[in-house]
């Protein structure tokens, strides 16, 4: 019988690798065009399609958890994500590096799907593993361009894939021996989980498609244009590169906090009673942003994630807790494929409102739309709890 422990652990593991795997090459680039002879702006668009599959992919990668087994899908992603990350350290010409990033895409979007719902079968407490899930997610962004600039610096870029993808491929040999096929008969958070009335399910639905759409945007945005717009901004504080990346660093290390600590709240109080404030927060924030800059922009900064760190966990959560243990993949699937499109969408959405406005058309545009996350709270109807069973 598999300990939940060890498969929150491994499945944690896992998160970690998902997001590491897809921003190596964004670190590793700028030092590979000079080794393919090729300029950064020709090399960027090979990873296009691997961020297309991680997104697309999950439709398939989630029927296929819930219809075949989670248990199997997690390994094919260890050894296959991690063979694809090896591969890239031996192409030699333009093409086989975009299959071998493409390849990552495929098995990264095994993860979000598969992952995400195994932690739902085995958690004790939902909303603090959720909560603890994202932290580890975050870790991989986090430091993916700072190990992979290291690696890079003294191994040279090739070792920046291969180093990661042999560790993967270990961890999911590893995981492979010491996890088996999952029971999902009478699991603990199928019992706990939270009901709403039938009438009000598609509520449940409408809330979920909106708060995802509109935070998905979002979050990618601010993620992609906090760097910038720190530059921008704080340069009567530095100018120095890498005291500013120290700074947005230090910004999302709050915005992880958040998300353990919005977990623990969903095991106390009801998804509602915790969307319903959190909702309140962006829209102020991103306001508040348009115009600051230097410390109050940090500050503001700070709450801006943590409210959208905040969000991803609630709307985590929300399938958790509303969808029945068999087509719990297929529902995180959706969501995550739904998001991920949205945030796809965002990149453009930040280059152009850009171009109309700088900084302050952008942020006072994405406030308005955060909006909607206030709609979506207001919109989801009261939980009908049905308690655990007592284990003597």
């Amino acid at each position: 019988m598999n300990s939940p422990a060890r498969v929150i652990a491994f499945v944690n593991a896992a998160h970690f690798i998902d997001h590491y795997s897809m921003l190596i090459f964004a670190a590793a680039v700028i030092v590979m065009g000079p080794a393919l002879g090729m300029a950064y702006s020709e090399l960027l668009p090979y990873a296009t399609p691997g961020f297309i599959a991680f997104g697309a992919g999950s439709l398939l990668t989630g029927w296929l958890g819930d219809r075949w087994s989670r248990r199997h899908m997690m390994v094919i992603f260890f050894i296959g994500i991690g063979l694809s990350m090896i591969s890239v350290g031996f192409v030699s010409s333009p093409l086989q590096l975009g299959a071998a990033l493409l390849a990552i895409g495929v098995f990264a979007s095994i993860y979000h799907p598969v992952g995400t719902a195994m932690i739902v079968s085995y958690a004790d407490k939902l909303g603090r593993e959720m909560g603890l899930n994202g932290v580890w997610g975050n870790l991989g962004v986090a430091s993916s361009a700072l190990v992979t600039g290291v690696i890079g610096q003294y191994l040279g870029w090739r070792f920046a894939f291969i180093i990661p993808g042999v560790v993967t491929v270990l961890l999911g040999i590893v995981f492979a021996l010491t996890v088996v096929h999952e029971d999902r008969k009478g699991t603990k958070q199928a019992a706990a989980q939270a009901r709403v009335a039938k009438k009000d399910m598609w509520r449940v639905i409408l809330a979920l498609l909106i708060v995802v759409i509109a935070i998905s945007t979002t979050f990618n945005a601010v993620t992609v244009a906090l760097p910038k717009l720190f530059a921008e901004r704080l340069a009567d504080m530095t100018k120095s590169p890498a005291l500013l990346g120290v700074i947005a660093a230090g910004v999302y290390v709050f915005g992880a906090m958040t998300q353990y600590t919005i977990g623990k709240l969903l095991d106390r109080h009801s998804l509602k009673t915790v969307a319903l404030p959190l909702s309140f927060m962006l829209a102020p924030f991103l306001y508040l942003a348009a115009t600051l800059s230097d410390l109050p922009l940090i500050l503001v900064s700070i709450g801006i994630v943590m409210g959208a760190f905040g969000q991803v966990t609630v709307n985590d959560a929300m399938v958790g807790k509303y969808t029945s243990e068999e087509w719990r993949s297929r529902a995180y699937a959706v969501r995550y494929f739904v998001g991920f499109t949205a945030a796809g969408a965002s990149v453009g959405l930040v280059a152009w409102l850009y171009e109309q406005g700088g900084f302050v058309t952008m942020l006072q545009a994405f406030a308005g739309l955060c909006l909607l996350a206030i709609v979506a709270a207001i919109i989801l109807p009261n939980e009908i709890r049905t308690p655990a069973p007592q284990v003597n």
